[in-house]
């Protein structure tokens, strides 16, 4: 057979390439739409959200004074004056913010940097936004759970809402909104590692897990879900770099939510106990106890003459069940016991051996933020008045418990009264007033003596110790 002319085999390949791919084309076609119009559904979808939510996030810079870096070639011992920045977000739209504790720790002046206009321009505009730089006050605390609550002079922010920790899954995804390495207005997206993430086994507390990228200069900022809403609030990252590996965790929102109306009442966040200390059982633990189980919770501590032990709880108890509800690690049992209040009871589910039993336990209220005076309920709480505050005096006997003070005289802050009106005073509990004006303080007796010979306007300067340092804190008599 005689072979073709090497053109016409050319021009025949060509024809049956231009017809496979015009074939291919219409077989797209009728497939539905081409991958880059999904993909710019989804650039809009997120780019919608980011613009929803930017506003209600900030910047907050906290200066304070701390040992100076060794790094810098001076003695550690020497104090000096600190600046760092930390993210926020607006909680309430009449100036209440949220962050975390450990942002404003041993803080003199904190400031919120809010965005006049969204940060969501087109490059030529979005280049040196507009910001407002506001003066805050601390007006609570609760470094249990590194949750602190600002508040700034503003109206008619834009709050973010709180979302339903309950709903959210592992794989959703969230994006993690701040100020990482103090580049304000940042955002980054991620899945949802793991919804409960127990890192002490012996603590109650449990975290969201994200790989959305978070740096230093993110702690306080919110992570948002798809709605818009903020379901954590982003705390810390597992690092050997220092900098982000995808390991990221946020206090979920429920635990905001239960402790937000505290905080802004009273600065601080009391709980309800049936006082008892728990521990995760181990393999290890329960060997060397003669434990029946190798799982689940185990009392390491009766508080004595507390509710457990009035009950029958003992030491080496290992607890089963709340309410008829199995129990099975320590966050689950805290969260069994906070659905309930003093007054309320519960039936504590207890083995004990081999023998199961059960105990009717009431739940009593403590205030959790006096932790330097330990047991506080036998203290007298006193008010004072003019600021507004519950205090303890610091007298020869109280002092001898508290040898880390640096003034061993004084007035402890113990909370702040229900009708507080002086939302201007930076004070949290378990602050140590020293001075007022130069005076010494003694008594809260002579504190608040001193405070009402003052002329009205005339300015107050505190003198008071918080986590073993010593800070001024202004106000005005009213």
């Amino acid at each position: 057979m005689n072979r073709l002319p090497r053109r016409v085999v050319q021009s025949v390949m060509c024809a049956a390439g231009l017809l496979l791919l015009a074939r291919g084309a219409e077989a797209q076609a009728a497939h539905g739409p081409r991958p880059p119009a999904a993909l710019r559904e989804l650039n809009n979808s997120v780019e919608a959200l980011v613009r929803r939510a930017s506003p209600s996030v900030v910047q907050v810079l906290v200066t304070g004074y701390g040992p100076r870096d060794e790094a810098e070639g001076e003695s550690p011992a020497n104090i000096v004056r600190q600046l760092s920045i930390g993210s926020g977000f607006v909680l309430d739209r009449d100036g209440y913010i949220a962050t975390n504790a450990h942002v404003v720790a041993h803080a003199v002046r904190v400031q919120v940097v809010l965005s006049a206009e969204s940060d969501d321009e087109p490059p030529g505009r979005a280049v040196g936004g507009a910001t407002k730089t506001f003066e805050a006050r601390i007006v609570g605390v609760a470094k249990e759970i590194d949750l602190a609550l600002l508040k700034i002079d503003a109206t008619n922010l834009a709050a973010l809402p709180i979302g339903n920790y309950d709903t959210v899954r592992k794989g959703d995804i969230v994006f993690a909104l701040g100020s990482p390495g103090g580049l304000r207005g940042s955002v980054s997206m991620g899945v949802v590692s793991t919804v409960a993430r127990q890192l002490d086994p012996d603590s109650p507390l449990v975290y969201i897990q994200t790989d959305a990228s978070i740096n230093p200069g993110s702690s306080g900022g919110p992570l948002v879900n798809v709605d818009g809403e903020f379901i954590g609030i982003n705390t810390f990252i597992l690092s050997q770099s220092g900098g982000n590996q995808g390991l990221g965790f946020a206090i979920p929102s429920a635990v905001v939510a239960a402790a937000y109306p505290q905080l802004r009442a009273r600065g601080h966040v009391d709980r309800d106990t049936i006082g008892v200390r728990v521990q995760g059982i181990t393999p290890a633990l329960a060997g060397g106890l003669g434990l029946s189980r190798e799982w689940g919770v185990v009392v390491a501590d009766v508080l004595e003459g507390g509710p457990a032990e009035r009950a029958g709880i003992r030491v080496q108890d290992v607890i089963t069940s709340v309410d008829g509800k199995p129990t099975t690690s320590v966050p689950l049992l805290s969260m069994q016991l906070d659905t309930h209040r003093d007054p309320d009871r519960v039936v504590i589910g207890i083995l004990r051996g081999s023998m199961e039993r059960k105990f009717d336990v009431p739940v009593v209220h403590v205030r959790a933020d006096l932790m330097h005076v330990g047991d506080a309920l036998p203290f007298d709480l006193q008010p004072i008045e003019p600021l507004g505050l519950l205090g303890i005096e610091i007298d020869d006997e109280l002092a001898q418990t508290l040898p880390s003070l640096r003034i061993p005289s004084g007035v402890i802050v113990a909370a702040r009264t229900e009708h507080w009106g002086r939302a201007d005073v930076s004070i949290a509990a378990g602050d140590v007033i020293h001075a007022v004006n130069g005076t010494a303080v003694l008594t809260i007796e002579g504190l608040t003596n001193t405070l009402r010979g003052l002329e009205p306007r005339h300015p107050i300067v505190l003198q008071v110790e918080r986590d073993g340092t010593l800070t001024f804190v202004t106000s005005e008599r009213y």
